[in-house]
């Protein structure tokens, strides 16, 4: 293969797993043209020296960071340094096995843009994980699906594994928040064709976990600011200007049958409910979804009912919501039926995103 290859590692404190790490990388990229650079953010425990004693024995470049922290422009920062044409990305912890890379690499070769190590496709798995970390990593994953529609592309977008062509990144479009920085390059970068292939998450060797708290923050930081940078902020907002018409809508038939026509209230929604779903659909399909439209004639029937078929489950829920409210806790039926739309507007864009107008 001509194309050389370029590995960034972000290192914070890794001493312990540096020599062994460049070690496995050596044997695994036997005959490839490669460099690896370790981008440090100022350790304290020696990972720089050792890294440094390596250089000359293996094509291994330190770039150090003083006063600076965090994984995803460290690597923004390796990415400026980097010479080859194909990019790698993994961490230093050796919980990334470097046997991998190889096949990565040849799923580059063979015409993808991007190449992804999943712990979610056959093969890949994280055994060692217990059912909290396992909890949140779907629930990391769930969020950037539904919010991200560009993600589900993979089913492993946050993996920090991962290789991909030069070519198709800007450095300096790229704005990270944290850690999750396949998220960036993978929405920020021109890739038509991904590729997963399988890895097992390995446990630590040595050093200690850098996964705080505050990351989880950071990513709903980075998430938000990729919603607005990809347009999916823009369309949620639409969804909602497109739902205070339904609201209204739905509001004021209700109140028209209750106090004028003389109908339950109860009755009265079931009207309102089917009203604003139409009207919802029709100003979704030309205003909030509009480029994911699939022609015309049957299409737009089809996602009609599939729009309706999404709308069932919500308005169970408003419906069922608003008996709970005004019947058990007396709640104004007015009142308990906005508390009963804004939970099912939740489901409802998120339904409608992931599957009416996929």
């Amino acid at each position: 293969m001509k194309d050389k290859i370029s590995i960034i590692i972000p290192t914070y404190n890794e001493e312990g797993n540096i020599s062994p790490l460049v070690k496995r990388v050596h044997r695994a990229l036997s005959g490839y043209d490669y460099e690896l650079l370790l981008v440090d953010d100022d350790s304290k425990d020696g990972t720089v020296e050792v890294a440094s004693s390596l250089a000359s024995r293996y094509p291994l470049k330190v770039v150090s960071r003083r006063g600076k922290r965090g994984l995803a422009t460290a690597v923004v920062k390796g990415l400026k340094a980097a010479s080859g044409e194909i990019i790698g990305v993994m961490d230093a912890d050796l919980q990334h096995p470097p046997e991998v890379i190889p096949d990565m690499i040849k799923a580059i070769q063979g015409g993808a843009d991007m190449a992804v190590a999943s712990r979610y496709v056959e093969g890949g798995g994280c055994p060692h994980w217990g059912l909290s970390r396992r909890v949140i990593s779907r629930v990391a994953l769930l969020v950037a699906h539904l919010l991200l529609p560009s993600t589900r592309r993979v089913k492993d977008p946050l993996s920090g594994f991962f290789f991909f062509r030069r070519r198709n990144i800007t450095p300096s479009k790229l704005r990270p928040i944290g850690y999750k920085i396949s998220l960036e390059i993978m929405l920020v970068g021109g890739f038509k064709r991904l590729v997963e292939v399988p890895y097992v998450f390995e446990d630590r060797s040595a050093g200690k976990s850098k996964l705080r708290p505050r990351q989880h923050i950071d990513y709903l930081r980075h998430v938000l600011s990729l919603m607005f940078r990809t347009g999916e902020l823009k369309r949620f907002l639409k969804f909602c200007l497109v739902g205070i018409s339904g609201i209204i809508g739905n509001q004021g038939l209700l109140w028209v049958l209750t106090d004028f026509a003389g109908l339950r209230y109860y009755v009265s929604a079931l009207f309102g409910i089917e009203a604003s779903i139409v009207s919802n659909f029709i100003l979704n399909d030309y205003f909030t979804f509009a480029d994911r439209r699939r022609g015309k004639g049957k299409s737009f029937l089809w996602r009609l009912l599939k729009f309706n078929l999404t709308c069932l489950a919500g308005a169970g829920i408003q419906y069922g919501l608003l008996l709970l409210f005004t019947s058990v806790f007396d709640v104004y039926y007015l009142i308990s039926n906005l508390i009963a739309i804004a939970i099912a507007f939740l489901w409802n864009y998120l339904v409608s995103s992931w599957w009416a107008w996929k």
